[in-house]
């Protein structure tokens, strides 16, 4: 496993860690609390020293189990959890620093911690960013030796921006892959500039760069990639990256062009991310012991060729750029 500094925290993570917004199984199904913990014993076994989750995956099991793991380990393992979207309906009146200092201390009490590694907003609406109020609760937050640092998880690049601005933003969550260019283009520069820690999700486009999906491919009802992909529940650019299902089976079978060989697509995704010296880290979830083991593949392959770079953003402008590119 190589290791990244993700930003002002300066810690030093694994380039390929593991989010857990599925850890305890299947997308719609039941958390399992066993294979949740499995799970995230594999990963740290790999040498994973960062784990993602949130308050609202499976309504603070996800995080319990992270904490319950990392607990018992001897390795040092950095945990990054995130809130804001127990707020409902979900819109910025909503937000207020009592509300999301509650939050921040209910996550705690759910992993038995007095100190959170990095607390995130979890996507907040847009106008959030512009309320300085609300970044300054987290430093009252830090002062206390509740949280050390804050983050933030987007949709939009400009968001991104925004919260950049403020100094104690010390990291950006942002989607980035095969199938979503942009923010190479305008967040990474700026990012790198201003020493922010960048976590890369959802790097599979929701499963679809693994290469394993066809039109027969059915979803549970409860799974995001049945019920979501116009944006029915949240941001429809959670949902395969935001592109049209049939039309990312096209792309992807030209990007299956450029990666002949024994390896998945999926662990070509996840090496053409780590291209970006930019990135701190990349968090591919995991619903089975045997993903985590698949995901780290990446790590140990070539880099990409000029060629294949080249090759996966003319694939990119062809079939999704005109459909995707300004949406995020």
């Amino acid at each position: 496993m190589n290791y990244r500094t993700l930003g002002k925290t300066g810690f030093k993570v694994s380039e390929i860690s593991l989010g857990t917004w599925q850890v305890g199984g299947r997308w719609g199904e039941p958390f399992k609390e066993e294979n949740a913990e499995t799970i995230i014993n594999a990963a740290i076994d790999a040498g994973v020293n960062f784990i993602d989750t949130a308050d609202v995956y499976s309504d603070g099991l996800s995080e319990a189990a992270v904490a319950k793991v990392v607990k018992k380990r001897s390795e040092e393992v950095f945990i990054a959890t995130k809130c804001g979207r127990q707020i409902q309906p979900h819109t910025p009146e909503g937000y207020t620093p009592e509300k999301l200092v509650g939050y921040v201390e209910q996550s705690l009490r759910n992993m038995n911690l007095d100190t959170i590694d990095l607390i995130q907003l979890h996507c907040p609406p847009t106008e959030v960013y512009t309320r300085p109020e609300i970044f300054e609760a987290f430093d009252r937050l830090k002062e206390q030796g509740k949280i050390r640092n804050l983050g933030v998880s987007v949709e939009l690049v400009e968001e991104a921006l925004m919260a950049m601005k403020y100094p104690n933003v010390a990291t950006v969550q942002v989607i980035f892959n095969m199938f979503r260019l942009k923010p190479n283009e305008q967040l990474f520069p700026v990012a790198k500039e201003n020493n922010v820690g960048l976590i890369v999700r959802v790097p599979l486009a929701s499963g679809l760069l693994t290469g394993k999906m066809s039109h027969q491919t059915t979803f549970n009802s409860e799974d995001h990639r049945a019920f979501n992909r116009n944006g029915e529940a949240f941001d429809k650019g959670e949902t395969f990256s935001g592109v049209d299902f049939d039309l990312g089976l096209e792309a992807v079978e030209e990007l299956k062009r450029l990666f002949p060989g024994q390896e998945p697509l999926a662990a070509w995704a996840l090496r053409w991310v780590l291209m970006f010296p930019e990135v701190s880290t990349v968090i591919p979830g995991a619903s089975r012991p045997d993903q985590v083991a698949s995901n780290l593949q990446a790590a140990a392959l070539p880099a990409l060729t000029s060629e294949q770079m080249e090759g996966v953003r003319a694939v990119y402008d062809r079939y999704l750029k005109p459909a995707v590119h300004q949406q995020w």
